[in-house]
């Protein structure tokens, strides 16, 4: 049996587990919205058209943060469109996913709707079409108490509070040639550097975001980070990162090990931050939103050139397998084993477009494979991320060289006392003995042990079986002389609760 051991110790730590790691995104693109969070007249909707049953998935699901409205959509996004009565709004052309925009909802429904799923809103600002002043009528619309043209408007479409937005992006992946007003690093390190001076004129209070790459395998990655950061790192409070993953082929081994892709990712942005900082005889430490993030076939996607023009259509409703649910759980023990960088992370999406939550018209909406390692992850991964040093055997992979079979993070909270201990095993064919020396803690016990993975691989949720696929209950664990022993399953991710003895 393949073995492996760690050590913890709450003296070892890396940071608090910063609660806006368990964001999500909310786009208008496909059923995200219109099919998805709102559908006026279902069974479920509420009498604003919100979908009960998602907000409840939502609330469930330990979500903290969302991102809306985009997104590429935002690159083209009018605010003014989605605000004052509904049947006054105009009809778009939305060129980022070509579809047609009804404007049915938005800001101040989508803010209504953060407050049903006690959510924080981020909302970025359109800096692809649009500029320094569009970015300053919205924040005076969103967050000014009233007196002036654009608070008092709000205030006129019954929002009398200001809704005290606290977090905006800068744009969104604007060095990417899909986007609707793609631009050079230097020309858009200069506008957000401006932007973001512009609107904490407006509120001082803000905290910004400027874009990061869309992805590591960008050409420009690293010399747009640096680029970007050379204009705007006394301006803003994070730089952004993007990433979807996906098994090439019959590349497994390398699909499996997708978190030391987004763990390299992260160092890298991370260097270049503080690059950047060394430049500038700064003591700042940049943090950085990882404000996309999830499990996509983008291989499988045929662009959104080759879209018909359409209301609400069907867009990348891709459905989530056990194995899926194995590595996306990975990329949550990525983002905790960086907390002390990474602040913000939003899954993306929420609904429907790659989403945890399924729904369908006069169906309830229902949780995909992926929805259980968030939601465990954001219930009991509390207090402060350890940092934990695992001695496992390692495979090749092509993608991102050697891996480590075993990984483990863990976390621990000192009010409670509780240890969750996270774990992967990414052999295909043989579980894992986990052997953990907790000999720096109180006696405790295995209060729970979940994982999911094992045989059937490929099962999937739908919504004819929405509960196929559940977390099962772990064996063969145990907790004798302050060493915890586990058994983790090929191919499986598990989560582990230790309590005080005493409980």
């Amino acid at each position: 049996m393949l073995t492996a051991h760690a050590t913890l110790d709450p003296a070892f730590r890396i940071a608090p587990v910063d609660r806006r790691l368990f964001g999500s995104f909310v786009e208008h693109m496909g059923r995200c919205v219109y099919g998805g969070i709102y559908e006026p007249g279902h069974g479920e909707a509420d009498a604003d058209g919100n979908r009960l049953d998602v907000v409840k998935l939502t609330r469930d699901l330990g979500i903290s943060v969302v991102r809306y409205p985009g997104g590429n959509f935002v690159s083209g996004y009018r605010w003014e469109d989605g605000v004052g009565p509904v049947g006054e709004r105009p009809r778009r052309l939305d060129l980022a996913w070509r579809s047609v925009e009804t404007n049915r909802f938005g800001l101040n429904e989508f803010l209504h709707w953060t407050r049903l799923t006690n959510v924080e809103p981020m909302m970025p600002v359109n800096l692809g079409t649009r500029g320094i002043q569009e970015a300053c009528d919205l924040l005076e619309y969103a967050n000014h108490p009233g007196g002036t043209y654009y608070s008092d408007l709000r205030r006129s479409h019954g929002a009398e509070q200001p809704h005290g937005i606290r977090l905006w992006c800068l744009g969104n992946e604007m060095d990417g040639p899909w986007q609707v007003g793609h631009t050079t690093a230097e020309q858009y390190g200069r506008l957000a550097a401006q932007t973001a001076k512009a609107m904490r004129q407006v509120d001082p209070g803000i905290e910004l975001v400027a874009c990061g790459s869309s992805n590591a395998d960008m050409p420009t990655f690293g010399q747009w980070e640096a680029t970007v950061l050379d204009h705007t790192f006394e301006h803003v409070d994070y730089i952004s990162l993007h990433a979807y993953y996906e098994q090439h082929g019959e590349d497994r081994a390398s699909f499996l090990g997708a978190a030391a892709g987004m763990d390299r990712f992260i160092d890298g942005v991370v260097a270049t931050a503080d690059h950047v900082a060394a430049k500038k005889k700064s003591r700042k430490k940049l943090k950085l939103s990882f404000d996309e993030w999830n499990l996509w076939q983008e291989s499988r996607f045929a662009g959104h050139t080759n879209l018909d023009w359409e209301q609400a259509p069907r867009l990348i409703e891709d459905t989530y397998t056990v194995q899926d649910a194995v590595v996306f759980g990975s990329l949550l023990m990525s983002l905790l084993r960086h907390a002390d960088r990474v602040a913000i992370a939003c899954l993306a999406q929420l609904v429907n477009v790659i989403g945890p939550i399924r729904a369908e018209p006069d169906r309830p909406a229902w949780a995909q494979t992926i929805y259980h390692p968030f939601a465990l992850t954001a219930r009991h991964a509390r207090g402060d991320v350890l940092r934990v040093q695992t001695a496992t055997d390692r495979y090749d992979t092509a993608e991102h060289g050697d891996v480590p079979l075993v990984d483990v993070v863990a976390t621990h909270d000192a009010e409670t006392g509780q240890v969750t201990v996270i774990a992967m095993n990414r052999h295909t064919e043989e579980p894992a003995r986990l052997e953990i020396d907790l000999r720096a803690f109180g006696d405790l016990a295995v209060a729970e042990h979940l994982h999911l993975g094992g045989a059937d691989l490929d099962a999937v949720n739908s919504i004819e079986t929405p509960e196929r696929i559940t977390p099962a209950r772990g064996s063969g664990h145990s907790t004798e002389g302050r060493r915890l022993t586990a058994s983790l399953p090929p191919v499986s991710w598990n989560l582990i609760r230790l309590v005080p003895a005493a409980e």
